[in-house]
């Protein structure tokens, strides 16, 4: 864990005022990219070793991915910090008012192990760009890719401003929430260990952006381009071997589509991944055996009408797809976190609907349909994060949409500007000349009450 003493090292340095000025975000930033495209090679076979990911899936999930959030933070960082000038109610005329974004000080990142470059290093960018000091926690499940983090930023930043941490987080994190009161702490992983960094915050008033998760359904309806949804649906719901936050994690299919959408799914698998997903060079593994064990237990829980092999030894699921599942199975309980998907169909949009009700405000929620009716009725019915019309997971990638949960599924959001927004303070100014100071506004007040009434309305 890391010091207390270099905590407050950091604190002194953020309220000297270094991290403040546009030229220091600036070079902070371009020096977190250059370390990141100079170690290009050395994170991707990081995360393969990890997640068996390749190439091609960590650029565009991971470095390429953070690599763009940070492009778009040094195109309009300048305009981000500008002040923003609101308009003045009558009561305060001839007033001007504003808001200032003022940096908020020393803060906690704490990252998971499924997307372990890109859920940690985005949100500390976003800190960097708000012109605060970063504590990072990173997945001690991904050790690999952990260490290429630790070493790029040991080498390129002072530990005063970013000092990354390793160790068992259930020891390392609760130590130093409890001995040093940061000024925010940013949070991505499950639900239940959420609860437990909210409740540590809560002690000291301490806000939290947690990206937690959820069951997010993914609807088909019976107006759909089968072939379409089939191969949206597998490639989000079987990438980094579905341990992905967003990936649809079970899919409500109208029943008149069942087959026809089961059929092009299958032929989907097979074309993606081949007949045997274990080798192949676009199908990750499973993280370590605990998340194996976990996932297996699964697979008795209904009829499995495509996959179901596995190697323990290669910490290898195939890509499966599930039938006849009851919504009592712990599979429908659970966020799946794996390459397993129930499919269960529906007949009517109240019965889909009390299916995800169980699970409230997922994370994500998809919708396949040809018609902006029912898209529109969709997406009004059910409370969720974000989503997508006929496509899934695929809105994380926009850095104009803000990304992030509500209730169980998480609370604030990033990317963006809304990364830049997370980890600041909007300070409101009302500025009032005195050139115009009108006893109307002091005592006594007797008899302006008519006035205050058209003034105050």
């Amino acid at each position: 864990m890391a010091d207390i003493n270099q905590l407050v090292l950091m604190r002194r340095y953020f309220e000297s005022g270094a991290t403040r000025s546009y030229s220091f975000r600036i070079a902070q930033l371009k020096k977190l990219r250059k370390a990141l495209m100079e170690r290009e090679a050395a994170f991707h076979a990081a995360l393969y070793q990890d997640l068996k990911k390749s190439p091609e899936e960590a650029w565009v999930t991971e470095t390429g991915f953070l690599l763009s959030e940070i492009n778009f933070m040094l195109k309009h960082l300048k305009e981000w910090m500008q002040a923003d000038q609101v308009p003045t109610n009558l009561l305060n005329m001839p007033s001007s008012s504003f808001v200032l974004k003022e940096p908020l000080g020393t803060v906690l990142i704490i990252g998971p192990w499924n997307y372990p470059l890109q859920l940690l290093f985005t949100p500390l960018a976003a800190a960097m760009a708000a012109g605060n000091c970063v504590v990072l926690k990173a997945s001690e499940f991904a050790p690999a890719t952990a260490a290429v983090m630790k070493e790029m930023i040991e080498q390129n930043f002072a530990a005063d401003y970013i000092l990354f941490t390793e160790g068992d987080g259930a020891t390392v994190i609760p130590a130093m929430m409890n001995a040093f009161t940061f000024d925010h702490v940013f949070y991505t992983g499950s639900t239940a260990v959420g609860k437990i960094v909210y409740k540590m915050a809560a002690e000291n008033l301490v806000p939290v952006t947690l990206e937690l998760g959820g069951k997010s359904p993914c609807v088909v309806e019976s107006d759909a381009n089968i072939k379409v949804a089939a191969r949206r649906i597998v490639m989000t719901k079987f990438s980094n071997a579905g341990q992905m936050c967003v990936a649809p994690d079970y899919v409500l299919v109208h029943a008149s589509k069942k087959d026809a959408l089961l059929k092009a799914m299958i032929e989907t698998i097979q074309q993606f991944f081949s007949l045997q997903a274990e080798d192949s060079y676009n199908y990750g593994k499973i993280i370590n055996e605990k998340q194996f064990d976990r996932l297996l237990t699964y697979l008795p829980e209904g009829k499995i009408v495509w996959g179901g092999r596995n190697d323990r030894s290669k910490l290898f699921i195939e890509p499966t797809i599930m039938d006849q599942v009851s919504m009592d199975a712990q599979l429908m309980k659970d966020e799946i976190f794996g390459p397993i998907l129930p499919l269960i169909s529906f007949s009517t949009k109240a019965e889909a609907l009390n299916i995800i009700a169980k699970h409230k405000n997922p994370l994500a929620f998809y919708i396949f349909t040809s018609s902006t009716a029912k898209e529109k009725e969709w997406l009004s019915a059910v409370p969720f994060g974000g989503g997508c019309v006929n496509n899934a997971s695929w809105h994380l990638t926009n850095p104009h949409l803000p990304f992030g949960g509500r209730g169980y599924s998480g609370t604030g959001g990033y990317h963006g500007k809304k990364s830049f927004d997370c980890f600041s303070h909007q300070k409101s100014i009302m500025k009032t000349p005195t050139w115009f100071d009108p006893s109307i506004k002091y005592p006594p007040f007797k008899g302006k009450l008519k006035l205050f009434k058209w003034v105050i309305r």
